[in-house]
């Protein structure tokens, strides 16, 4: 059994292959029972890996309370807005902690220490350096699987400069539609949101 760990920069830590081969019971067992190096560490499952992210950097902070407070000016009372909640996605052996995630609080369950991605109304990645590829490709490929109306991924390293995508309509594991526009221009969350995002200060 080996470990592959990278300290490095803004990179993720991850243990791996060593559970690549676990039942969906074991890998959330090991979830449960990781030993963090402290609170601001975040641990994932992401297609069957157990994933260890460092704390992002201010910047990505920053961009996490700005759409934070758009949200929570427009959305009803009866959502909730979570920065640090686990998501299940069993199909995809995932259990995913997204930046951001929007759900109605009653789909909420007190003593929990995740919800099932199909009550998510949307969810939000901001990309680090490290775990970049991860936000476009396999939990992409996860929150469509989940059926999860809205994604919007924030890509700040992107090959071509800084994006954000919508992604919406989610139909046989992927989404049939995505809006991308280049940081500075507004966003259109549709219906049940209605809201226009600005990016011009990420």
């Amino acid at each position: 059994m080996r470990d592959d760990i990278d300290t490095g920069g803004d990179r993720t830590v991850t243990a791996a292959p060593a559970f690549e081969t676990a039942t969906w019971e074991e890998l959330v067992e090991i979830w449960q029972n990781l030993d963090l190096p402290n609170a601001a560490w975040r641990a994932e499952i992401i297609e069957g890996r157990v994933v260890m992210t460092r704390p992002p950097e201010n910047a990505h902070n920053l961009i996490a309370d700005l759409v934070h407070g758009e949200l929570r000016d427009s959305i009803p009372k009866e959502w909730a807005i979570f920065q640090t909640s686990g998501i299940k996605i069993p199909e995809r052996k995932s259990l995913c902690t997204p930046d951001l995630v929007v759900i109605p609080r009653s789909d909420v369950l007190a003593g929990k220490s995740s919800i099932l991605a199909d009550k998510a109304l949307l969810v939000v990645e901001i990309t680090s350096r490290g775990n970049a590829d991860d936000d476009r490709t396999r939990k992409l490929w996860g929150y469509g699987h989940a059926g999860i109306p809205l994604y919007l991924l924030i890509d700040r390293f992107a090959s071509d400069g800084p994006t954000v995508t919508l992604f919406s309509q989610p139909t046989g594991g992927r989404y049939l539609h995505q809006h991308r526009v280049v940081f500075g221009e507004p966003v259109e969350l549709p219906e049940p949101f209605g809201i226009t995002l600005d990016t011009s200060q990420f």
